[in-house]
């Protein structure tokens, strides 16, 4: 691991809690960045740029909201969003939503020593996010933060449900649509040319990556959202590095529908249209 130096610790937002950044093991106990941690910073920051518009527009109704992130882990980015912006206005909230109960039960612990008092965790599948009652039956803002494979199609599954406003995603590791290109590879050569584009594995990987996206931004328009895609920061700093936005228009798009349908049938993946179109 890279040694910690100073000259990181200009990275650090200067509205930034430092003990924060300890507590949850960004910086080290004498105050510095390594590489690592840099970069993961690097990309909550750049994230909480495009998310603090959204925030401001919530808080502007004057009425209470709700951040659910899926997948998070150690909570970085709930942390950062309540401390840079929830703690200084009157009407947010932010959920936690993780099924390795540990994270949970230190993440709680954290909030509470940081008297964040509008933070709450969750040791729940998103399954059962959808139903407890811990949280409401509507919320605001649903974020994933690199949910690996199909957490991101869960997270998507839980802003539905609760009707988000706002959808901000930035997906990883997707590969179970790769696996079915996979599976029915010498099947799909009979049935359609555009199967060379994943003949090798490393293209199966990369197209079945971005195809998964692509499935995503449709089912997110054919539900009524406006959709935007791009880069979250520079590619030397992340691999997985797109950006998913969705803001609730309440208009859907019933050709987004039809042409998830087209798609997953051309290229032989509609064992997956329960995922995408419910079917």
């Amino acid at each position: 691991m890279a040694k910690p130096t100073k000259k990181h610790v200009a990275d650090i937002d200067p509205n930034q809690s430092v003990e924060l950044l300890k507590a949850l093991h960004i910086l080290t106990r004498d105050g510095l960045l390594n590489q690592d941690s840099r970069r993961k910073l690097k990309q909550v920051y750049h994230l909480f740029q495009f998310i603090e518009p959204m925030l401001k527009t919530l808080e502007e109704k004057e009425q209470p909201y709700r951040i659910v992130d899926h997948g998070a882990g150690k909570s970085y980015l709930g942390f950062i969003l309540y401390d840079l912006f929830i703690k200084h206005h009157l009407h947010g909230h932010v959920d936690g939503i993780e099924t390795r109960a540990e994270l949970v039960a230190s993440s709680q612990a954290l909030a509470s020593g940081a008297g964040f008092s509008r933070m709450g965790f969750h040791h729940l599948t998103v399954q059962d996010a959808i139903s407890s009652n811990a949280l409401p039956q509507t919320v605001e803002m649903v974020t994933a933060l690199h949910a690996c494979d199909t957490a991101t199609d869960d997270a998507i599954a839980f802003a539905l449900a609760k009707q988000a406003e706002y959808v901000v995603l930035v997906p990883c590791c997707q590969a179970e649509v790769a696996s079915v290109l996979r599976a029915k590879k010498n099947e799909t050569f009979g049935k359609t040319a555009l199967s060379e584009i994943w003949r090798h594995p490393i293209h199966t990987r990369e197209f079945g990556s971005q195809i998964t996206n692509v499935l995503r931004c449709l089912q997110l328009e054919s539900h009524g959202y406006q959709v935007t895609v791009t880069e979250l920061v520079g590619w030397e700093h992340a691999m997985k590095n797109e950006l998913i936005i969705a803001k609730k228009t309440g208009q859907a798009k019933h050709s987004a529908k039809q042409r998830m349908a087209t798609i997953l049938n051309e290229l032989n993946l509609t064992d997956l249209n329960h995922r995408f179109i419910g079917e």
